[in-house]
């Protein structure tokens, strides 16, 4: 079919260490690019839409080039625009995906170690004893710095199935940053009032984007330039110091200070050598035979706003902005302090942010020769303006003053950068409007019914706090009396404050209108008694919110909240040792005392028996000398008796003996009882011994009729 255009198969690119900054975007921009870049420079056109496209997180569209790459080591999911990703491949691996490519790009322009020279070097000379088998001409690209370029001599591409490249770069910035991130987060953290300089900063600095790198690589891959070196740098003339007080200005505190690297500790030493490059060149290859489609052709002082733009986006640095709004005792005050602690951002009370404006007049007008006359004197009207407002008008501002100062705070680059907390003001319809109504709305469409507002001071999410009025007075009578004062919570003050927010709230255009207008709908949150810390409230704002969106904990404060966990951890520790310690020594001291204890008893034990022992001994010591003195001489005369003469019955034997020496013994002593005893006792043994003959007998008679 004539009309029908020739399908042609995209190209497959190999790049390294696609887990690095610079080749992370050049192959993100690769993959994401037109096939053949189209004449005429801009930017902002179809790089503006090149860029947009690099940016997005969603699959890459079908494009000119498959991009596969290798990474330092493994990670959950690979990088969205790459077709392949190798985890640190052998040597036998690699070469066997390098052959399998098209286009071969080496960068070692964000660190050139030995280990990655080493390894390009190895790397282009495998490929190049690989040459006799390749079915089309390969390109080897070798992206290198301006420091290093020369060094490289690649081959003659007219000869040789293996043509090689050297790109000479300058140093690159864009996106998340790099080289040049710990100058962007300390001016967009404002962890100084000045942004340090390191050195006289006089040197000039050759800059590329490194999405213009990505494109001089794209347009080398399908050129094919007679030169075998490109030097890859923008059209700037930037010294380090221009760079530094654009960041600055553009992101922190808009000032700059000479400091020594040594000092500060920021950098690494060969960071340190890319910053005092002094050189001024010129792209003439890139201008002359390059279609480049700039993404930032006059440098990052020049584009800087964009460049702020891409590093906020690429490192999901975006402002969290809120408005608390609520009666007077609600807990506004409390939940907004929590709220700052979690995602980092500045609390913006009217009361605080009046005194900070006087506060920073009063030292402008005691600055010194140093600060600019004009500038004293209208810091002089504006303080006296202030001082006028509040004494005509009961220690208060005109809320035109107040809307004045408070845009001024929203405006700071603090509360631009993080974001903040706005604690109960604006109160009315009309206070807000004013607040955050866009101020150049003059060029709006009259026509168009949407709300105009300034989206940069704007609060994204508002919440309606609110509680019974039995909550609130309570609340207030459980404050103490300093706070009640300070806070104009007496009873009078109070019931007035609170009936005023109530009728604020019924009038025919409300606060929270205002925000509905612009799309930004209130979320009502009902605060109880039985949450006295608010964990709810700032649970449910935390959902709607989301999760910080910042750097989180500067290394210091990390440190110091690591050095934190780790001493409760060691606590913690020494707590459970030292009650593991006592619960033992306890366990061995009940032990000890039961033992004792036990010996204890069995001591007594043993003494309440040997006492028994010689109670009875004692006991019974009468008694035995009375069987030995009475009994025994008696008995064992009987028993002599008894054996020699050998009666049938024995018992019987003793028992008439025993009775005669009874009756003996009363006859002797003429004792009638003893006498009478013994009687008794022979009638009774007479009687007994009638029973046991009688029975004898009948056994006797019993047993011979048995046997007859």
């Amino acid at each position: 079919m004539g009309d029908e255009k020739e399908q042609v198969s995209p190209r497959r690119v190999f790049v390294n260490s696609v887990d690095t900054y610079s080749s992370k975007f050049i192959a993100k921009f690769l993959a994401t690019c037109s096939p053949v870049p189209s004449s005429g420079s801009s930017v902002d056109g179809d790089a503006e839409e090149e860029a947009q496209s690099a940016e997005s997180d969603e699959e890459p569209p079908g494009g000119a080039f498959q991009v596969v790459g290798t990474t330092s080591s493994s990670r959950e999911g690979k990088e969205s625009f790459l077709l392949e990703e190798y985890a640190s491949p052998t040597r036998d691996q690699l070469l066997e995906r390098l052959l399998e490519c098209d286009v071969v790009v080496y960068n070692i322009s964000e660190n050139a170690t030995e280990e990655q020279i080493e390894e390009g070097t190895w790397a282009i000379t495998a490929l190049h004893a690989e040459r006799m088998s390749f079915t089309s001409q390969k390109l080897f690209i070798l992206v290198s710095t301006v420091m290093t370029w020369a060094q490289t001599k690649p081959r003659d591409p007219k000869r040789a199935k293996l043509t090689g490249y050297v790109v000479a770069a300058g140093l690159q910035y864009g996106k998340g940053e790099n080289l040049f991130h710990y100058f962007f987060k300390a001016s967009w953290s404002m962890q100084f009032p000045e942004v340090p300089v390191f050195g006289p900063g006089t040197n000039y600095i050759p800059m590329i984007h490194v999405y213009d790198l990505g494109g001089v690589i794209h347009n080398i891959i399908n050129l094919k330039p007679r030169s075998q070196y490109v030097l890859a740098v923008d059209d700037s003339k930037n010294t380090l110091e221009e760079i530094i007080t654009g960041i600055s200005f553009a992101l922190g505190p808009g000032k700059i200070c000479k400091e020594e690297a040594v000092n500060m500790m920021a950098l690494r030493p060969e960071e340190l050598d890319y910053l005092r490059i002094d050189l001024r060149l010129e792209p003439i290859l890139l201008k002359d035979t390059f279609d480049l489609r700039w993404v930032s052709q006059a440098g990052i002082v020049e584009n800087m706003d964009r460049v702020v733009k891409e590093y906020k986006h690429t490192r999901q640095l975006l402002p969290v902005r809120i408005f608390l709004t609520g009666p007077p005792a609600v807990g506004k005050t409390t939940v907004a302090e929590k709220l700052c602690k979690h995602y980092q951002v500045h609390h913006i009370m009217l009361k605080d942010v009046i005194e900070e404006k006087i506060t920073q007049l009063e030292e402008m007008l005691s600055g010194g020769d140093d600060v600019n006359e004009e500038a004293v004197a209208d810091a002089q009207n504006e303080l006296q303006t202030i001082r006028d407002s509040m004494k005509n008008n009961a220690g208060r501002l005109t809320d035109h003053l107040v809307i004045q100062i408070l845009q001024e705070k929203l405006n700071s680059q603090p509360c631009r950068n993080q974001g903040f907390v706005l604690d109960g003001f604006p109160k009315t319809y009309d206070q807000a409007k004013s607040i955050f109504s866009d101020e150049d709305t003059e060029n709006q469409d009259l026509k168009s019914e949407a709300p105009v507002y300034n989206k940069k001071i704007t609060p994204e999410h508002v919440f309606a706090l609110d509680a019974s009025e039995e909550f609130l007075e309570r609340r207030v009578r459980d404050l103490p009396q300093g706070v009640v004062e300070k806070m104009r919570y007496t009873q009078e003050e109070f019931v007035a404050r609170l009936a005023k927010y109530r009728q604020l709230s019924t009038t025919q255009e409300t606060l929270l209108d205002y925000f509905d207008e612009l799309e930004i709908h209130p979320e009502h949150i009902e605060v109880n008694t039985d949450d006295p810390e608010y964990t709810e409230a700032i649970k449910r704002i935390v959902e709607v919110v989301g999760t910080p969106k910042n750097y989180g904990l500067s290394p210091e404060e990390q440190a110091v909240e690591d050095r934190k966990l780790q001493e409760e951890r060691q606590q913690k520790l020494a707590t459970e040792a030292a009650e593991a310690a006592e619960k033992k020594r306890r366990d061995e001291a009940e032990l000890v005392k039961l033992t004792a204890q036990r010996e204890e008893w069995n001591r007594k034990l043993s003494e309440v028996k040997r006492q028994q022992e010689e109670l009875l001994e004692a006991l019974s010591l009468p008694l035995r000398n009375y069987l030995m003195k009475h009994v025994m001489p008696s008995l064992s005369e009987a028993m002599i008796d008894c054996c020699q003469v050998k009666p049938d019955n024995p018992v019987l034997f003793l028992v008439r003996i025993a009775i005669y020496t009874l009756y003996t013994l009363a006859m002797h002593q003429s004792q009638r009882r003893h006498f009478l005893a013994a009687q008794r006792i022979i009638q009774g043994m007479s009687s007994h011994v009638e029973q046991e003959q009688g029975r004898e007998c009948d056994t006797e008679e019993q047993e011979e009729q048995r046997d007859g």
